[in-house]
């Protein structure tokens, strides 16, 4: 979710621990999200806001530890489905559950929340979703369904703050300035700097073929976005069906190349400057 305009986030902190609860109140907005470890549940349950209506995210590590796994729910309190979740789902480790200060969500609302993220994680493709099925969305009223946009988009600009990013797709910049390029055997890969890491634009290719020293996070990473269609085969190449941001240029170019790559060297600008020499002139 872009922002044009400055806004302030107010995190509090009940225990003084940084790494326990925190509840986030975004400028202008009738919403809070409250952060939590699992391992403080126990204590986080007593407190009589998590009875109220709201929508929740579940997180954790998947079994190959290179995206996270997520669930996504609702509740009319939220407590008694999470209460649930403690018992019968072992994977996350956090969560964060939003409700309204003023109490106006009610479970239509929720239900709508839901299945909008829901929606885009899936879209995202930046996780794994334990999410069982696309919920439905609900009916509501045009004024009402405005209301909830307006809701999630509040809420998706809290959520980088406490390390979610698999909701919002990779946005490259428009500026063709901005792009870099990845040149090799036949191959050609677009992308560009982001705040995130390295974003390879859709339609570039990458090679079908690893060399034997190919380290074996860049082997699963390769395999996982083959299982999700962000690569597909095309028979000589391999191919990004959408825009994709990696965690560094390395990774990119490593996806890309199939091997271990210097992605500060291996990225160029259109008159053949690396990116570490854009990088470090810059800072002259």
């Amino acid at each position: 979710m872009s922002q044009t305009t400055g806004f302030s986030v107010r995190i509090f902190l009940p225990t003084g621990n940084p790494e326990g609860l925190r509840i986030l109140e975004k400028s202008n907005w009738t919403g809070q999200g409250w952060v939590f470890p699992r391992s403080l549940f126990a204590d986080v349950r007593k407190r009589d806001a998590l009875k109220r209506t709201g929508v929740y995210i579940l997180w954790g590590p998947s079994p190959d530890k290179l995206l996270p796994r997520i669930y996504v729910g609702e509740g009319d309190g939220v407590l008694t489905r999470l209460e649930q979740h403690a018992k019968q789902k072992d994977f996350w480790t956090h969560a964060m559950v939003f409700i309204s200060k003023d109490q106006n969500l009610n479970k239509a609302h929720v239900q709508y929340l839901e299945a909008r993220l829901v929606e885009l994680a899936a879209a995202a493709k930046r996780c794994d979703l334990d999410n069982a099925n696309q919920p439905q969305l609900p009916t509501l009223s045009e004024a009402d369904a405005v209301d909830a946009e307006g809701f999630l988009a509040d809420m998706l600009l809290c959520l980088p703050l406490v390390g979610l990013t698999v909701f919002e797709a990779a946005v490259a910049d428009a500026n063709p300035a901005c792009d870099l390029w990845l040149k090799a055997k036949g191959l050609v890969a677009r992308g560009n700097v982001s705040a995130e890491g390295f974003i390879v634009r859709a339609g570039s290719s990458a090679s079908k073929q690893e060399v034997p020293s190919t380290p074996a996070y860049l082997k699963e990473l390769r395999a996982t976005l083959l299982n999700k269609g962000v690569l597909v085969d095309e028979g000589t190449c391999l191919r990004l069906t959408q825009d994709f941001v990696f965690n560094s240029p390395s990774t990119a170019a490593g996806v890309v190349l199939g091997r271990s790559a210097n992605g500060r060297i291996e990225w160029k600008d259109g008159q053949g400057h690396t990116l570490k020499q854009i990088q470090d002139a810059e800072l002259t």
